[in-house]
């Protein structure tokens, strides 16, 4: 397995794909290049040590760059050198099964994702100061998270018994009127990019919390598009996520034939099916914005913002002492206005 650099043609400096232009940056000489020009340009390779590769527990290559022994873990795909910070990409970890049918490129770049980020951290009054400053921002990674997709079509049915109630007055006396139906309905259902987590190490909570992405945008995998972000392999097949999924999904088309039923008082389901006639699944990296905070209290916070739409999903820590002032400050607030009731009184 080698890693992978994409020089820039002119003088020699790393690319990285830039996410506002969708093109190719250098940020030596300012070169810019589309992906079908990056496509004929040949990237330049490093050599991998094959010591704890047979374990599949760790990697270490030789950077393209300056030839520095860099290691990494076995889920990592695409990365910086610890030495000369260029992009390197880890061929090997994407290919073969491993390689994704789909991607969606970063559309948010750095800057628009700090800028979003002090926006969301600065409306919550009692975060540490810490959490944003500068160094910390430094540390927000852009990162390909391994996804699977899940597509299908379905065949079944629903039915159960409705009810249609009419209410009216003559003279003095209220008359109740109750309808009971018998209903039934069959249909075919397609449901599309229902999308889990595939990494087993990863902050469930956090990956799933920014989908959905915007799946019309997908474009077929390109390698050279993880240059200059991090990129995982995925480490939880599809077999582990097919109980879960199937059972979501059929969840979905009950429901779904459930409020195709409109125009009755009450509607109770007696019975239903459903059959899976298609089934067809999908391997894709999807981007995603982290940021992570080590709090005094010993726990990690994360932030996470989709590289797509911008939705953010996190946890952030809170200052106990800005917390225990403010406190402080209303308990004060709160004596003060019953001493003053008093005293009115």
């Amino acid at each position: 397995m080698g890693a992978l650099t994409y020089k820039c043609p002119n003088c020699g400096g790393e690319l990285v794909f830039d996410p506002a232009e969708q093109n190719y940056h250098c940020p030596y000489c300012q070169s810019r290049f589309s992906q079908q020009e990056l496509d004929e340009i040949s990237p330049a390779k490093g050599e991998t040590s094959e010591e704890n590769e047979a374990e599949g527990e760790a990697l270490v290559y030789h950077c393209p760059s300056c030839g520095a022994s860099v290691a990494t873990d076995a889920a990592t795909a695409a990365s910086f050198c610890y030495y000369c910070h260029n992009p390197v990409v880890l061929e090997g970890r994407l290919s073969g099964k491993y390689m994704p049918d789909w991607m969606i490129p970063f559309r948010i770049d750095r800057d628009a994702a700090t800028a979003q980020f002090l926006a969301f951290v600065k409306k919550k009054r009692f975060v540490p100061k810490d959490f944003f400053c500068e160094s910390q921002i430094e540390k927000m990674s852009g990162v390909y998270y391994p996804y699977w997709m899940y597509d299908c079509r379905m065949r079944g049915g629903v039915s159960g018994e409705a009810t249609r109630v009419r209410v009216w007055m003559a003279g003095d006396e209220e008359f109740t009127e109750t309808s009971v139906y018998r209903v039934e309905r069959q249909g075919e259902i397609a449901l599309e990019g229902m999308t889990k987590n595939a990494l087993e190490a990863s902050d469930k909570a956090l990956v799933e919390g920014v989908l959905p992405f915007r799946t019309e945008e997908m474009q077929k995998f390109s390698m050279s598009c993880l240059s200059g972000f991090y990129a995982k392999k995925r480490d939880i097949e599809r077999e582990a996520l097919e109980p879960e999924l199937r059972r979501e999904a059929g969840e979905w088309a009950r429901r779904l034939l459930r409020d195709s039923v409109q125009g009755y008082s009450t509607v109770r389901v007696n019975q239903d099916y459903m059959e899976t006639e298609e089934e067809n699944w999908q391997y894709l990296l999807l981007p995603v914005w982290v940021l992570t905070y080590a709090g005094k209290n010993g726990r990690t916070y994360y932030y996470a913002m989709n590289g797509q739409t911008g939705k953010v999903k996190g946890e952030l820590p809170a200052d106990r002492k800005k917390l225990g002032i403010f406190c402080g400050l209303l308990g004060t607030a709160v004596f003060l206005l019953c001493l003053l009731l008093g005293w009115l009184i």
